[in-house]
C-alpha cells in the first residue's frame, strides 16, 4: 500500500512539473509498467485528482494526456493561504494602498538581500539563474532553470506556495518580476512568458543577454 501511495505521489509531481503527459510516458519516467501506471491513474482518477484528454495522432488512436485537476492543487501546500490575504487586506484597510506598496517594497529587498548572499559566487548570469533557482525551490516554488538554444534561459516555477495571496494583491507578482531583475543585473533581460494566475499551468520567465 506504501509503494502504491508513493508511485501515485510521483505521478502527481510529475504532471505538477512537466505537465500533460501520456501513460506511457509517465511509465518510461517511473520505470514502471504502463499497465500499473494506468491502475495508478484511474485511482487518482476516481479520487478527482487527474483527468484527461484525448490528442488526435496522425496514426493509430488518440492518445490519453493525463493532468492534474483543480482540486489536486490543494495537495501542493499554498503557505499560510488564508492568513496571508487577511493581513494583506487588513494593512490596506489600515494604511492604505501606499502602506501597502511600502510593505511589499520591504519584503522585495529583505528577498533581494537574502538572495544575492545566496548568489554571490555565482560567476555569470547563467549562474546567477541556476542559484536563483534552488532558492526558489527551497522556498516551494518548485523551481528549475532550463538553457535553451538560443542562448536564453527559462527560469520556471512549477507551484507558487503564495497563490492566493499572489491573487488577492497583484503587488506581489509585479515585486517578483523587480526582485529577478535586480538579481541578475543590467546586462540581462528577463520577462514573464508564462503566469500561474494567467491560466497558464506555470510561472515562467524568459532571459537573455542584451
Amino acid at each position: 500500500m506504501e509503494a502504491q501511495q508513493r508511485s501515485k505521489n510521483q505521478i502527481l509531481y510529475l504532471l505538477k512539473t512537466r505537465g500533460a503527459l501520456s501513460a506511457i510516458a509517465l511509465a518510461e519516467a517511473l520505470h514502471l509498467s504502463a499497465m500499473a501506471v494506468r491502475q495508478h491513474l484511474q485511482a487518482l482518477q476516481a479520487e478527482g485528482l487527474v483527468s484527461y484528454l484525448e490528442e488526435k495522432r496522425p496514426v493509430g488512436r488518440p492518445v490519453k494526456l493525463w493532468r492534474l485537476t483543480d482540486r489536486a492543487a490543494a495537495i501542493f501546500p499554498d503557505t499560510h493561504a488564508d492568513l496571508m490575504v487577511d493581513l494583506l487586506r487588513g494593512v490596506e484597510a489600515v494604511f492604505g494602498a501606499a502602506g501597502l506598496e511600502k510593505l511589499i517594497a520591504e519584503r522585495s529587498q529583505r528577498q533581494i538581500q537574502a538572495y544575492t548572499e545566496n548568489i554571490s559566487a555565482a560567476e555569470d548570469w547563467r549562474s546567477r539563474v541556476y542559484a536563483i533557482a534552488r532558492d526558489r525551490t527551497r522556498e516551494g516554488y518548485m523551481a528549475e532553470a532550463i538553457e535553451l538554444p538560443d542562448n536564453t534561459m527559462l527560469l520556471i516555477e512549477n507551484h507558487c506556495p503564495i497563490r492566493a495571496a499572489a491573487a488577492s494583491c497583484g503587488l506581489l507578482c509585479k515585486a517578483e518580476l523587480e526582485v529577478f531583475k535586480a538579481l541578475l543585473g543590467a546586462t540581462v533581460a528577463i520577462e514573464r512568458v508564462e503566469h500561474i494566475l494567467g491560466c497558464d499551468r506555470r510561472c515562467a520567465y524568459r532571459i537573455f543577454p542584451i
